[in-house]
């Protein structure tokens, strides 16, 4: 049986559709069918902040359900600084509004899906890498702090047009992922779904011993595990997919 996923994917994102169907090359009884929205930057100001407007979000959930998904998934990382809480009411005024086109929808969130990660692994010394700007990244830190975990690493590229993120070299990714491992943190997240490290992450873990988490790969996670399916096939993937 075809599984059908649809994913909320910002606009100017490049990065995350190629690594998805990369990925699910592994998995062929599952596709993925994309629905985009306006997001041209990542800041703190009242614009950048309201790109991430409910409504917009729903609005593009929509016409996922059109496609009789299985699962929705907002492939995106913005509950990182706006607040976990954001994504748990975003996953579930989606599982309410979509059940009219059909019924069991379910929804999940790349910063949800990584929080269940970091709980899977009893993670609590967590490092974060970003492209983000530095206001951003503090935002994300103290997200993360305030929900109880110690930050003991963390890089950031410094940039501010979404974009761009997806230019930044593997080299740079791997780079910044190196700097925060060695700080021996439980968990390192690669936060953002415009910065593959998608195929990186496995390696990297192989080198390190650490379990790296890219966002893309989550978001892909976490849609696997609201359908509870076997995530068996993508095991070489990186260690997220082997529980």
């Amino acid at each position: 049986m075809i599984r059908r996923i649809g994913m909320l994917t910002p606009s100017s994102n490049t990065a995350l559709e190629p690594a998805t169907y990369r990925l699910l090359r592994h998995m062929p009884d599952v596709t993925a069918h994309f629905a985009r929205f306006p997001v041209t930057e990542i800041a703190l100001s009242p614009t950048a902040l309201g790109q991430f407007d409910p409504e917009s979000i729903m609005q593009a959930a929509d016409l996922l359900a059109h496609a009789k998904v299985d699962a929705i998934a907002w492939n995106g990382t913005s509950a990182s600084w706006l607040g976990f809480e954001r994504d748990t009411q975003l996953a579930n005024a989606i599982e309410k509004r979509t059940i009219r086109h059909h019924a069991g929808i379910h929804a999940t969130t790349a910063i949800l899906a990584i929080n269940a990660i970091f709980q899977r692994l009893q993670a609590r010394r967590i490092a974060l890498v970003t492209p983000y700007i530095a206001d951003v990244q503090q935002r994300i830190v103290g997200n993360y702090t305030g929900a109880g975990y110690a930050c003991v690493g963390e890089r950031h590229a410094g940039l501010q047009d979404n974009f761009s993120f997806c230019a930044i070299p593997t080299s740079e990714i791997e780079a910044m992922i190196l700097a925060v491992a060695t700080e021996k943190p439980d968990a390192i997240a690669v936060v953002c779904t415009n910065m593959d490290a998608a195929d990186l992450a496995p390696r990297i873990e192989l080198e390190i011993g650490i379990p790296v988490i890219d966002s893309i790969a989550a978001t892909l996670w976490g849609a696997l595990d609201v359908l509870a399916m076997d995530k068996t096939p993508l095991r070489d993937c990186g260690r997220l997919f082997r529980f």
